[in-house]
């Protein structure tokens, strides 16, 4: 890796983009029996070995059956997966994180975060998505739709008996980044932005600081998304840097591309990286559900994001290099398959295009 690599620099050219063959559409018949890995290759293996230990990429939850031969040996239901596919993904040689997202829907106790600890080696760290009870400023309905302001959005005694301290105690040195994901504002939050900033300013210092985390998790990083382009601004980097937080790039067709998120790692560098890689723009803000019939059964890349691979893989190196962690968690809905988009990104983070000049 260049140690001279820019982070802030022009976007390199893109990388050749992964090839692997296009496996089946058909799903296989479901297994009985234990979750197992499936064999990886030699030249995964190989890369994991020259990623940096600081760089944790993952994908968001594990409970894919149509990641048969790419993550899990064979094909189980989505409610095996859920269940038991934990410790064979953590086998994965490039699979170092995952993202809780069932956290977001309802808070989930200790006991539960320590059962997700114990199916995975020392190495691995979580990133943990905030319950909307406290994350949301609306109460909504099981379609989304906002029913009612939420009289405890970004309440910091909740955030830490619902959130912050079962996470903390439940997966304990393996814990890798909270994140408060705040989800899409209603107009009159929008319209007052400096109330949020205080607000969400109030919340981040009644948790824990860094180094009062990092007794317990010595990686440990709160971090904030946003779903709202307009609050991309010079207020919120104030917030984070006062507060010792991090900023998560949420790449979603909501925000900014990852390009127009920069300006607010650039007034908090030296920081953590946490990413996560949500929903490939073409589907636009509400894509999910398209996305989703498009990619289905999400064991072949479909819609690779050069641009947006190589900025994050730039930014990803610029924090290995400074000895920060790095959390990337990337969705199935961002190029069609997660571990793909995973293996691809490692590739550009390890060898960047500016070392393969031959390949122009």
């Amino acid at each position: 890796m260049d140690p001279q690599d820019d982070l802030f620099g022009d976007t390199p050219a893109p990388s050749q983009p992964l090839q692997r063959p296009r496996l089946p559409s058909a799903p296989p018949a479901r297994a009985t029996g234990p979750v197992q890995p499936t064999a990886f290759a030699a030249d995964q293996r190989a890369l994991g070995e020259l990623l940096s230990p600081l760089v944790h990429l993952g994908t968001s939850s594990w409970s894919y059956p149509g990641w048969t031969d790419l993550v899990w040996a064979r094909a189980h239901s989505e409610s095996t997966l859920s269940r038991q596919g934990l410790r064979a993904y953590a086998q994965h040689p490039l699979l170092r994180t995952v993202s809780i997202d069932r956290s977001f829907y309802q808070a989930l106790p200790e006991a539960q975060y320590a059962t997700y600890a114990a199916q995975v080696p020392a190495s691995f760290r979580f990133m943990v998505k905030a319950p909307a009870a406290v994350a949301d400023a609306l109460i909504r309905d099981e379609r989304g739709r906002g029913r009612s302001h939420n009289p405890l959005f970004l309440d910091p005694d909740l955030a830490l008996s619902s959130f912050v301290m079962p996470a903390l105690q439940g997966l304990g040195t393996k814990l890798g980044a909270l994140v408060f994901q705040l989800s899409p504002m209603p107009q009159d939050w929008l319209r007052q932005p400096e109330r949020l900033f205080a607000r969400l300013h109030a919340l981040l210092s009644a948790l824990p600081r860094p180094r009062h985390l990092h007794q317990a998790a010595p990686d440990a990083v709160i971090a904030v998304e946003l779903r709202d382009a307009s609050l991309v601004r010079p207020e919120l980097a104030e917030v984070l840097r006062d507060t010792g937080a991090a900023y998560c790039l949420g790449l979603h067709a909501r925000m900014p591309d990852i390009d127009g998120q920069l300006p607010v790692l650039r007034k908090l560098w030296p920081s953590p990286v946490v990413c996560r890689w949500n929903l490939h723009r073409r589907h636009g803000a509400h894509g999910y559900e398209s996305a989703k019939a498009l990619y289905e059964p999400f064991n072949r890349l479909q819609d690779e994001d050069l641009a947006t691979r190589e900025t994050l893989a730039k930014v990803v190196r610029a924090a290995a290099q400074a000895q920060l962690p790095a959390y990337v968690s990337i969705s199935n809905k961002a190029e069609g398959c997660a571990p793909l988009s995973v293996e691809a990104l490692a590739r550009a983070i390890v060898d960047p295009p500016a070392s393969n000049s031959h390949d122009t």
